[in-house]
């Protein structure tokens, strides 16, 4: 069985074993044979004649898992009381909630959180419309907005289905940027239908950020917002991928002694995220960038481009150049992969310039696997947690909204961006940089904090806050 075992198909056993010298070894090899990996086993004493214990097995699949508890069955010795997917049953009822700042706990407290004490604070708002950004959850609260056309490695799931990666979106606002995120799944038709929506939810929210839309919907949305919102929007899987990306670059630029302005790169994909990942890379000062999507290298005067491809192909590519993947590739420095798996081949990167950068970030499965360009790269990433080097966006959005929250700032501007992506990068130190560390730990909770400070002194600088 191909594939890698982990978390997210992870089954948790509850056993009945008897209390006799080789069951538990019996069923643990039964487990191995199987092919799943015992991550946890409760510890315990036995002094019965059974004890009952939880084993947390990971899996690859869904198969997989069926199979696991199969021959978990059959083992001499061992009843299996119960067996649940543990990534199921942690999202039962949902992975958020709200909770009050305040107790309520007599008649004081409620004259003051409601009527009649609410009415000051609101007659306060209707005369100064500011005190809401202040007196109200707009100080610290985002709108996580999807219709659900574009989710991650799913697609066009609509809006119902893209709640839970919403929710866990909201998750990581809270835990990495102490960011009140709700998520806000829509369902609409159009790009305008979407916009009108957003635009009368507003005034419930400090800030907009927008998931998993399709593009080129996706960047009609977010232009149309950012000009009529006196809020920040921010489309994550456009800039927080390209932000992460540049911090990434940065650091790897470094191991191989090369200079933004002197390297050329090849972007695979001009979706939402490819784009945006061209825009910032041109903003670094990145000498010479060519996009490739299914047809090809994108250049000024090829048919069938959207309005993001030819804003792509006006500002790239200057010489014109034609041709494939594999042509575009031969002499680069860096390739950069926001497409899909199995794209290019080992062959390709050996085409490239001396101590290629491969970032190949396509989800769940790369544009090639590092183990296919072992030997050949001299610095790799994905967009995968099994791998070193993990392209997350989970370390620029929170500290950035957290930035632009503390900042009142009215938008978050390309010089925000690429604060947020020094200070990723930053978070790096020139004793822990190696190639298989060019990017910090999500875990790490002082990169949301040096994120924010920096997106906060940028949006002063760039004149973006609210008085």
């Amino acid at each position: 069985m191909t594939g890698t075992t982990g978390a997210q198909y992870s089954v948790n056993l509850r056993v009945r074993l008897d209390n006799q010298p080789g069951v538990l070894g019996r069923l643990a090899v039964a487990i191995g044979e199987a092919g799943g990996n015992i991550f946890a086993i409760e510890g315990f004493v036995a002094k019965g004649p059974t004890l009952e214990r939880d084993i947390v097995v990971n899996c690859r699949s869904t198969k997989h898992q069926e199979e696991v508890v199969a021959i978990a069955e059959k083992v001499d010795g061992v009843d299996l009381i119960e067996c649940y997917d543990r990534t199921f049953r942690m999202h039962e009822g949902g992975k958020i909630e709200v909770l009050p700042l305040m107790p309520v706990g007599d008649a004081d407290d409620l004259s003051m959180a409601y009527t009649p004490g609410v009415a000051r604070v609101c007659r306060a708002i209707a005369e100064d419309p500011s005190v809401a950004d202040t007196h109200t959850i707009r100080k610290n609260t985002v709108a996580i907005v999807s219709d659900g056309t574009a989710v991650l490695g799913l697609g066009d799931i609509g809006p119902k289905a893209a709640m839970p990666v919403m929710e866990g979106k909201a998750l990581l606002f809270k835990e990495f940027g102490n960011v009140d995120a709700f998520p806000i799944c829509l369902d609409v038709k159009t790009p305008e239908e979407l916009i009108e929506t957003v635009i009368r939810l507003a005034p419930s929210f400090g800030g907009i950020n927008l998931e998993d839309i399709a593009a080129p919907g996706a960047f009609e949305v977010e232009a149309e917002l950012k000009e009529k919102l006196d809020i920040p929007v921010f489309h994550d899987d456009q800039h927080g991928t390209a932000v992460v990306a540049l911090a990434g670059l940065e650091n790897a630029l470094k191991i191989v002694g090369k200079q933004m302005s002197d390297i050329s790169v090849v972007v695979a994909g001009l979706g939402a995220a490819g784009v945006a990942v061209g825009k910032i890379l041109l903003g670094a000062g990145v000498g010479e960038i060519i996009g490739v999507d299914r047809q090809g290298a994108v250049y000024d005067g090829r048919d069938g481009l959207n309005s993001a491809k030819q804003w792509f192909a006006e500002n790239t590519n200057r010489d014109r150049r034609k041709g494939s993947m594999g042509e575009a590739m031969a002499g680069a420095d860096v390739f950069v992969g926001l497409s899909g798996p199995g794209l290019i081949t080992p062959d390709d990167v050996r085409s490239m310039a001396a101590d290629p950068i491969v970032f190949a970030m396509a989800n769940p499965d790369p544009e090639i696997r590092p183990e296919d360009v072992e030997g050949l790269v001299a610095v790799m990433a994905t967009g995968r947690s099994d791998y070193p080097n993990q392209i997350n966006n989970v370390l620029a959005f929170p500290g950035i909204f957290r930035g632009a929250l503390d900042a009142r700032a009215c938008d978050i501007t390309e010089n925000m961006k690429l604060a947020a992506a020094e200070a990723i990068a930053a978070s790096v130190s020139d004793e822990e940089l190696s190639p298989e560390f060019i990017i910090p730990s999500v875990f790490d909770k002082s990169v949301p904090l040096r994120v924010a400070e920096a997106v906060a002194k940028v949006a002063v600088s760039d004149g973006v806050c609210r008085p």
